[in-house]
């Protein structure tokens, strides 16, 4: 066989993920705070980009206006009426010193005070300590009113570990003790517990193992109480000492919290050597103890969520969509900066502002593309769930992701990158948008099927409703919830009652029964 080499052309297509369009897609997954940081990199980056500013729109709007008016009053000027009686005012005898009324002369012939009455205006005052200008900004003279910031006086927020530290030096004198004392308070988690071994720490800082617990009893006898405890049962007990309350029958409590869990009363009541009255009032002795001393010293910031999707009743019995308007990002191309800069003669500095001007262009589309693919995927969302916008959670449907996709034309993960991180404000609250996206669970005698989160919602209702004498147990609820029409199994529902931090049947009738006889007292 001859084998010889020759040209020819062929068309294909495939698609190439180029770096804007792996960008464009990271935009559609980013949160607000994430898309809002994003764009101040690009409008600092691209000198075409810039925030679009509603105060200086409507300054540029009162500046024309007032250049306008100025602009016609060389005009006006030689009128007959206006600028002669301009004149004449300025001439008469209640203007002098070139145009500025007398104040003396207002006061007596109006019978009437004309002075300053504002002292910031006035002359300044004289300091009363300058030494101390720098320590009292409160001080008369020290500075004018602008020169005053409301943050200086609003209460900084305190740490646990400052809080510690004014409380240290009170109950330890010796600089060896505060040493060790310091150890100790920086290995403290964000509860108040001492996440360190004593052993360890002794041999880390030279010392002996008596002295590191010496310390470390002074230390949990500070506030807040249960600070520096090692565990659970530590902490409740040095609370309880504080309290005076730490007897043998508390002790034996605390040491057996693994009871208590279970709700095994009669064991307790048994180690305890207590009846059944006093174990309640020691429980309720329990409750009222903090197991997490250093929460309220939490220096992290709670942040707010905003929905990206905002769904109202309409007039016409539907639901109205709209994105929130606080959560679009705002940025324009300055077309006119751009085409000034390339009336240059500047070869490079043409090619530069031909890609920023495409980079903008581009990052313009983008934005707007993924608003309206926002807007797409929640209108499909409420279209599916208007009965559980209507009725509640029972009502929510069986809702995956192919379904969405398939409504509005979409491949699957571009419907996953939108309902990431992005949530929707309904009447009955908010919600993430993956929040109604549930599994479906089959109904008996082939109704339709039913989303597991209205199961799991039906299954704590059951729960709540009933009472100490009549407890349900998982097959109970299984019963129950096929006469309801739902087909689900005993280990799915033990499943899901663990998922949501109930307890079994046996715990709950411990509880509740424990709960009636304290009503009851």
């Amino acid at each position: 066989m001859k084998l010889s080499a020759n040209l020819s052309l062929r068309q294909t297509q495939s698609l190439v993920m180029t770096p804007q369009l792996m960008q464009s897609i990271q935009l559609l997954q980013m949160t607000h705070f994430e898309l809002t940081q994003f764009i101040a990199q690009e409008v600092e980056k691209n000198p075409l980009l810039e925030f679009p500013s509603n105060d200086g729109e409507g300054g540029g709007e009162r500046g024309d206006a007032e250049d306008g008016e100025y602009a016609h009053q060389p005009e006006d000027a030689g009128s007959d009426d206006g600028y002669d009686n301009r004149a004449d005012a300025l001439s008469s005898d209640w203007y002098n010193n070139g145009g500025r009324a007398s104040t003396s002369r207002l006061n007596d012939e109006l019978d009437a005070n004309y002075t300053n009455v504002f002292p910031d205006d006035g002359a300044p005052q004289r300091l009363d300590a300058p030494e101390l200008v720098s320590q009292w900004k409160s001080m008369p003279g020290s500075g004018e009113g602008a020169d005053y910031d409301l943050d200086d006086f609003v209460a900084g927020q305190v740490s646990l570990r400052d809080h510690l530290a004014q409380q240290i030096p009170f109950v330890l004198p010796d600089m060896a003790d505060r040493l060790i004392a310091q150890n100790f308070v920086d290995q403290l988690d964000d509860c108040g517990y001492l996440q360190a071994d004593i052993v360890e720490a002794g041999e880390r800082l030279g010392t002996s193992l008596a002295q590191a617990e010496r310390v470390l009893a002074t230390l949990q006898s500070l506030d807040p109480p249960g600070v520096f405890a090692r565990s659970l049962a530590e902490c409740l007990a040095i609370q309880l000492r504080q309290k005076d309350r730490y007897d043998p029958a508390m002790q034996a409590l605390v040491e057996n919290l693994e009871l208590l869990a279970r709700r095994d009363f009669a064991t307790l009541k048994r180690l305890c050597g207590v009846d059944e009255e006093d174990l309640l009032d020691m429980l309720g002795e329990i409750r009222q103890l903090n197991p997490k001393p250093g929460s309220g010293f939490e220096a992290g910031v709670s942040e707010a969520i905003t929905p990206d999707v905002v769904v109202r009743a309409s007039s016409d019995g539907g639901w109205l969509v709209e994105l929130n308007p606080d959560t679009l990002p705002r940025v324009l191309v300055n077309q006119s900066y751009f085409s000034r800069v390339t009336k240059t003669k500047d070869a490079e500095a043409q090619a530069f502002l031909s890609n920023c001007l495409q980079s903008a262009n581009w990052l313009t589309r983008s934005l707007d593309q993924r608003a309206n693919t926002i807007m797409k995927v929640a209108s499909e969302i409420v279209r599916q769930q208007d009965a559980f916008l209507q009725h509640g959670v029972d009502h929510l449907r069986p809702l995956n992701l192919k379904t969405v996709a398939e409504a509005i034309k979409m491949h699957e993960s571009t419907v996953s990158r939108v309902t990431s991180n992005k949530y929707m404000l309904t009447p009955r609250g908010l919600f993430e948008l993956k929040y109604f996206f549930t599994v479906s669970i089959s109904a008996v005698a082939g109704g339709d099927s039913h989303s597991a989160e209205a199961v799991r919602h039906k299954i704590r209702a059951l729960i709540l409703q009933e009472s100490p004498e009549a407890v349900l147990s998982d097959d109970d609820i299984v019963d129950m919830l096929k006469k309801g029409g739902v087909d689900l199994a005993r280990r799915t529902v033990a499943k899901y009652r663990e998922a949501m931090n109930i307890a079994s049947s046996v715990q709950r009738r411990r509880e509740k029964r424990a709960l009636a006889k304290v009503a009851g007292f």
